[in-house]
């Protein structure tokens, strides 16, 4: 008595057993590369033809798409230090606090305008407009993070 097999399991096709299994080429067409036995299609075959890659130069090294120079600090207007308190320190901790930059980023500071506040501000870099509006008012500037 045959086993009784679930009707979802399917019994592999029995090919190339004879001409009463799947007729005489057994389901591989006519004559060709195809055909034959042993065949496997290798990655990248074109039938016989000189593969793509082997049509194509050798790439000679490899050049880095973005340099590594550190972050890119984020630019405050001078603006922005009106909102502090007269005599104060503002840094990066007072600015952070205040929403003006996320946890652990490089700040400059940028533009020109006049200041009526009296403040001390390091920051890792200014414009040459900032820092004159800066020390103008009575300010003083300190750059952060610079080899001395």
């Amino acid at each position: 008595m045959p086993i009784q097999l679930p009707k979802i399991v399917r019994r592999k096709k029995r090919l190339g057993r004879g001409i009463g299994s799947r007729g005489a080429k057994s389901g591989r067409g006519q004559k060709g590369q195809k055909s034959r036995a042993g065949y496997s299609s290798k990655a990248g075959f074109e039938g016989g033809q000189t593969p793509l890659y082997m049509r194509l130069p050798k790439g000679r090294g490899s050049k880095q798409k973005f340099a590594p120079q550190g972050e890119k600090p984020v630019a405050l207007s001078v603006r922005r230090l009106e909102k502090f308190e007269e005599g104060s320190i503002v840094g990066p901790g007072q600015l952070r606090k205040a929403g003006f930059i996320s946890t652990a980023q490089r700040v400059k500071f940028i533009g020109t305008g006049p200041m009526s506040r009296k403040v001390t501000v390091r920051a890792h870099g200014f414009s040459a407009g900032a820092k004159t509006a800066i020390e103008k008012a009575g300010g003083k500037v300190e750059i952060i993070g610079q080899a001395e």
